[in-house]
């Protein structure tokens, strides 16, 4: 990895806060330029309306009526600025009933692809990193809804800025002194930053808690946890962790609660009392001690400004509040971007992988996981022959599934080089070599989705019904899937189908399979593709699969060394090196530790009495 994702900065710089909010908003644009153009216009027009409809008719009418107005004058006004307000609200609700969720639609799709495409580029050691990862969570759960967070926010700041804008000029002009109480709110503005800096140093040291409770919920209710936990008292250590998260929680909301209170009252205080209070005791003494006669304020200004005041305090305090929701936004909105400017250490080559099925050779690989204090390969050397087929045997933690991974290009070596005939696979585009390859790791997925849907993994295209009923066939798991009441078109499990269907792991293992049969790819990779079924039914299977992989090469690993011996050869991982090859007969001639390996589960299977018989 290029970046050492250690800890997010508590405190970004003002250019950074600004540039991560235009982000927000330049996504958006990209997105559905109409939907932020309206959205944006909106609030200058909402915000000049309430003005104009509240606060600045209340001061013509009553002012109106006490200077002697003709009554018509003052109806005509408040019918046409009525009016204009009504078809104003309408047109826009109207807008917003039509198109909104089309276009916030829109947005997310955007949103949501931009991280998924951003997530197929990451190599997987990222992905094995805590804190990438972290990061890489954060921005799957923030990021739509944080970027359309900075947009409200902005039209809250918009609507607020009009109506102090509009309510801070009308009372200028009736006593520029009441805009010192308007301006008092800005004192407390440092008081609303340190209760937002607390806010969300709470949540983000919620987060992992919550990721930890929601673990212990899933335990309890997924099907896939539910023998471990009734056998033994695992249940106990899960409620265990529960209570302790719980615990956190508390010790959190105690860390934060209390000085979050105290700024949230101080602010609270100065507000209602001196800014609210304060200039309505002015403005009631301006009308009643000095009078309108003495140039004091009429009764109109009077009501006016007690519903001012209040609107240019709260409007004073929200923007502060709006400046500091950007600031948190920015804080936010760093994870994604770090996710999304992420630069991958395994990129694409120019060129397109041949479809040929040409020889893989591994040349002096070795390869140390991040973090390790050794390698976990050491001076790798072999070559995968154009239709051979060769079996990884070795005990667990030997390295076979890293070099698989490897080949793959799931990760770079750190020596050596992998070539694809006389190219370096590191020429080829990652999506042309990768789809080269017919693969079924140790760690297989099924997905709640129908039978057919998880052999093929691809959108079905015609004569694919055959394929896979015959790939169903050739792995063993077409005698299952015939039992179902819709056969291949059966959803697996029942977490959004009723009439889904459970398989055991070993069924699924052979669904798994089945994805093999139902491809024609140059390369095959099984990683230990049988260890859920019992040997004559695995021998079985990988009979099968030699016959339907004839011209392909194949790597298959497995811990049975009586499918190893269908393999043309055989390679012996010790330690991190390949340290015996050859067939199973040449293997056996040589009387090493593959031949003991291989006598000690002939023997386990077949007796001492003829073990001796089984080379």
């Amino acid at each position: 990895m290029s970046k050492n994702p250690k800890e997010k900065k508590k405190k970004l710089s003002f250019k950074r806060n600004i540039s991560n909010n235009l982000f927000a908003l330049k996504t958006i644009w990209i997105a559905s330029p109409l939907y932020l153009f309206v959205y944006l216009s909106s609030s200058v027009l909402y915000g000049a309306l309430d003005f104009l409809s509240g606060t600045y008719l209340l001061r013509k009418i009553v002012n109106g009526i006490s200077n002697g107005d003709p009554i018509a004058n003052i109806l005509m006004f408040t019918a046409i600025l009525g009016t204009v307000t009504l078809i104003t609200y309408t047109s826009l609700q109207w807008f917003w009933n039509v198109t909104s969720q089309k276009m916030h639609r829109k947005i997310s799709i955007h949103i949501q692809k931009m991280v998924f495409k951003k997530a197929a580029t990451v190599e997987l050691a990222c992905y094995e990193t805590p804190s990438f990862y972290d990061k890489y969570v954060k921005a799957m759960d923030e990021a739509q809804e944080r970027i359309i967070k900075v947009m409200r926010t902005l039209d809250g700041l918009i609507q607020k800025f009009t109506a102090l804008f509009a309510n801070s000029l009308l009372l200028f002009i009736i006593d520029p002194v009441l805009i010192l109480f308007g301006l008092f709110p800005l004192l407390l503005g440092f008081f609303r930053r340190l209760e937002n800096i607390t806010a969300h140093k709470y949540k983000t040291e919620k987060k992992p808690l919550n990721r930890r409770k929601e673990y212990v919920l899933r335990t309890f209710y997924l099907s896939e946890y539910a023998k471990e936990m009734r056998i033994g008292s695992m249940h106990e250590n899960m409620l265990r962790d529960f209570r302790e998260s719980i615990h956190d929680f508390c010790t959190i909301t105690k860390k934060y609660g209390t000085r979050k209170a105290i700024f949230g009252y101080i602010r609270k205080v100065g507000l209602e009392v001196v800014t609210v209070l304060g200039a309505t005791l002015y403005a009631v003494w301006s009308n009643m001690v000095i009078g309108p006669q003495n140039g004091g304020m009429n009764v109109g200004d009077c009501i006016v400004v007690i519903g001012s005041i209040g609107t240019i305090s709260y409007c004073l305090n929200n923007l502060i509040q709006n400046f500091a929701e950007f600031g948190e936004h920015a804080l936010f909105l760093e994870d994604m971007r770090f996710f999304l400017d992420y630069e991958p250490t395994i990129v694409d080559g120019a060129l397109v992988a041949p479809g040929s099925g040409e020889d893989i050779t591994v040349k002096n690989v070795s390869f140390q996981y991040d973090g390790a204090a050794h390698d976990t390969l050491k001076n790798i050397s072999f070559t995968l022959r154009k239709g051979e087929r060769i079996a990884l045997v070795g005990s667990n933690g030997a390295g076979k599934t890293t070099l698989i991974k490897l080949m793959l290009r799931l990760y770079d070596p750190k020596e050596g080089e992998i070539m694809l005939g006389d190219k370096n696979i590191k020429d080829f585009s990652l999506s042309s070599y990768r789809n080269s390859f017919s693969t079924v790791f140790q760690d297989f997925k099924m997905f709640s989705m129908s039978v057919k849907d998880n052999v093929l993994l691809r959108p079905e295209k015609g004569g694919d019904r055959e394929l896979v009923e015959n790939a169903l066939r050739e792995s063993g798991a077409m005698q299952r899937i015939e039992r179902m009441e819709n056969g291949i078109d059966t959803v697996l499990t029942r977490e959004f189908d009723k009439k889904g269907e459970n398989l055991s792991v070993g069924e699924q293992q052979k669904l798994s399979l089945a994805r093999i049969f139902g491809d024609s790819t140059p390369y095959v990779i099984l990683d230990e593709p049988s260890s859920a079924l019992d040997p004559i039914a695995e021998y079985k299977m990988f009979e099968n699969m030699m016959r339907a992989t004839e011209g392909r090469s194949v790597i298959f690993i497995s811990h049975r060394l009586s499918s190893a011996v269908l393999a043309d050869r055989i390679l012996l991982m010790e330690n991190g090196s390949i340290t015996e090859s050859g067939t199973h007969r040449e293997l056996i001639d040589q009387n090493g530790k593959y031949a003991e390996m291989f006598r000690r589960q002939a023997q386990n299977y077949l007796g001492s009495e003829v073990s001796s018989d089984a080379q």
